[in-house]
């Protein structure tokens, strides 16, 4: 929570400090306000970026996704409802952030790029461009597909929601763990649309598979991946959906590109192509007992299974990682090549992001695109 008044001891009458960013005129002023978007960078030092943040109002925190453990707090410009945070931001980053306060999260109403009604997209100015996903604000309704399949698994137990789209007429199935997340945070229904319709991607039929428990359902164990088999894969050929499900892509992303990777070991005959981004493969049967879920031995359970499971030339897998996850890099780097030592056909890349679906969500258009050939 936020905490203080944390108050420049500059007065306000000695001008803005913000002219470097191209927003000249007194702060808090209601010219101010009206000329007033962010984030927005100028060079910094090393190579990076210094990225202004500004909110209108009373105190708050910045947090970020995953790229700083904790909130950093914003200052206030004398006595005006300006309060800002200058953060330093290394090359080529895409981050998800939120301004904290006594009454919750909340979006940064000065940035156009929301995810979901809670979260902004930030993006340094040297960060590639993300062609199909539309700008989205935080009070925007994202569209749904029409089609739900109400999912009563005997395997897993409970009941869930699973959402169905064929773009431009349906095609192999595509997968996407996590579901709800691509359906209401980051509009994936109308990227996939606009990169078919680029033909960058062919028609595809999505799947939204919403998770209720990420850790059970995603760990190394068979029963998702029995339940999809048997059970969601079916609702789905009986849906009347045109879909083709002889072909099917995985795409996950941190537990869920882990759970994508061990279908394609343990259910061959039904995950031959997969989209993985940041895969938690630090993951093993003890990582409950850990202090620090990285620190155990490289590549985790999955590398292990790796070193005894030759002959998996029926796989093709598209593996990446945020440029910016250090610590998911030797746990990742060690699967990567296992896998194609296997005898898989890989693909290996890096974005620039850290562990964020504003990073991953275009490395899985690209790496579906690529899964399917």
């Amino acid at each position: 929570m936020p905490s203080g008044d944390r108050t420049d001891q500059l007065p306000a009458a000695t001008g803005s400090p913000f002219a470097d960013f191209g927003l000249p005129g007194e702060p808090g002023t209601e010219a101010f306000w009206a000329a007033a978007r962010t984030p927005v960078s100028r060079p910094g030092g090393g190579g990076g970026w210094t990225t202004l943040f500004l909110r209108r109002g009373g105190p708050a925190d910045i947090s970020f996704e995953s790229w700083t453990r904790e909130p950093l707090p914003l200052r206030r410009w004398g006595a005006t409802d300006c309060w800002y945070a200058e953060v330093e931001m290394p090359a080529r980053l895409r981050v998800t952030y939120r301004f904290i306060t006594d009454e919750g999260a909340h979006a940064d109403p000065f940035n156009p790029s929301a995810a979901g009604g809670d979260r902004s997209i930030a993006a340094t100015p040297d960060a590639p461009a993300q062609p199909y996903w539309p700008l989205v604000g935080p009070d925007d309704v994202l569209p749904v597909p029409r089609t739900r399949l109400r999912w009563a698994s005997a395997r897993l137990g409970g009941r869930r929601t699973v959402r169905v789209h064929p773009v431009a007429g349906g095609g192999p199935v595509v997968l996407l763990l996590d579901g709800d997340d691509w359906l209401y945070l980051h509009p994936a229904m109308t990227a996939f649309e606009a990169a078919v319709a680029d033909g960058a991607l062919p028609p595809v039929t999505l799947v939204f598979l919403p998770s209720k428990d990420r850790m059970g359902e995603f760990g190394c164990r068979p029963e998702l991946w029995e339940a999809v088999r048997d059970e969601l894969l079916p609702l789905v050929a009986e849906s009347g959906v045109p879909a083709d499900p002889g072909t099917l892509v995985v795409a996950g992303q941190s537990l869920g590109g882990l759970s994508a990777l061990y279908a394609a070991l343990e259910f061959p005959e039904l995950v031959t192509r997969v989209a993985c981004q940041s895969g938690s493969f630090w993951w093993a049967p003890d990582c409950a007992e850990r202090t620090d879920l990285l620190d155990g031995p490289a590549g985790g359970a999955l590398a292990d299974r790796l070193r005894q499971r030759p002959g998996l030339s029926g796989l093709r897998i598209a593996f990446d990682l945020g440029e910016h996850e250090t610590r998911m890099l030797p746990h990742c780097t060690v699967v990567e090549a296992l896998t194609e030592q296997a005898g898989a056909a890989v693909r290996v890349s890096r974005s620039p992001s850290d562990h964020d679906r504003a990073g991953w969500r275009h490395a899985m258009l690209r790496d579906v695109a690529w899964a399917l050939g």
